[in-house]
């Protein structure tokens, strides 16, 4: 299983938020590059980023950090916020993103997802779905739908889609564990060709072992790395790969 480290980016700062609200914006980190580099030095091979200002307006906002840290360091990029566009896709990867989070798109615009799968191919595409009480959230988790986490991923399966990141939102921010129970829904209600990547309430080593005990592929640590609750290196180590 492989560990993401997150760094979320918001008006030029390392953010985090808690349940996704806007409100509760707190600085994390000082420097977006020297983070990334304290990632990479503690073992990691993957960063994730999200641009939660373009994931608030619909359209990329701080392309210059992302871009930054694909160049600047040893890193593989998985980013989202913002990717509206196969334009903004092309654009990304060909400034070194190694894979693009597709989110609110994929419900709202689900023949997207599938003409990014065919042109760009399986392996740079990853769906971001994030819930409320199992309903996907869009719009920066501004707005909820009627349609349900584990029916998405499998619309978007059935498109070639091979990765997803799952986030129960009432977990996010909040060190208070993974959402176990829905991740297991998800990983046994999809195709077992598809790889899930945990998101949202990882507090301690405990819920790296939940995760790699589901068989997921990985999972993203964001305030346990910045709050100290979790040791990078030490999730890095037990999760086995990276």
């Amino acid at each position: 299983m492989i560990i993401l480290p997150a760094i979320d980016i918001k008006d030029g700062n390392c953010v985090r938020l808690f349940k996704g609200d806007f409100n509760t914006v707190e600085k994390v980190a000082s420097d977006y590059l020297e983070t990334a580099k304290g990632f990479e030095a503690a073992g990691a091979s993957w960063i994730h980023m999200v641009d939660l200002d373009g994931a608030k307006e619909g359209r990329p906002v701080n392309r210059k950090i992302y871009t930054d840290v694909a160049e600047k360091t040893g890193l593989k990029v998985e980013l989202g916020g913002g990717i509206r566009s196969l334009g903004t896709i092309s654009e990304y990867l060909s400034m070194g993103i190694t894979r693009v989070i597709l989110g609110s798109v994929a419900l709202k615009n689900p023949e997207l997802v599938s003409r990014a799968v065919e042109k760009f191919g399986s392996e740079k595409i990853v769906v971001g779905i994030d819930a409320v009480n199992g309903m996907v959230a869009t719009e920066g988790w501004l707005e909820t739908s009627d349609v349900n986490y584990i029916d998405l991923a499998n619309k978007m399966a059935e498109v070639g889609v091979k990765y997803f990141i799952f986030t129960d939102i009432s977990k996010d921010g909040t060190l208070s564990g993974v959402n176990r129970e829905q991740l297991k829904a998800l990983y046994d209600g999809i195709s077992k060709s598809c790889r899930i990547i945990a998101s949202g309430g990882v507090h301690t080593i405990d819920d790296i072992a939940a995760c790699k005990a589901m068989g997921l592929y990985g999972t993203i640590c964001g305030k346990s790395i910045y709050k100290g609750t979790l040791d990078l290196a030490e999730a890095i180590a037990y999760a086995g790969k990276n």
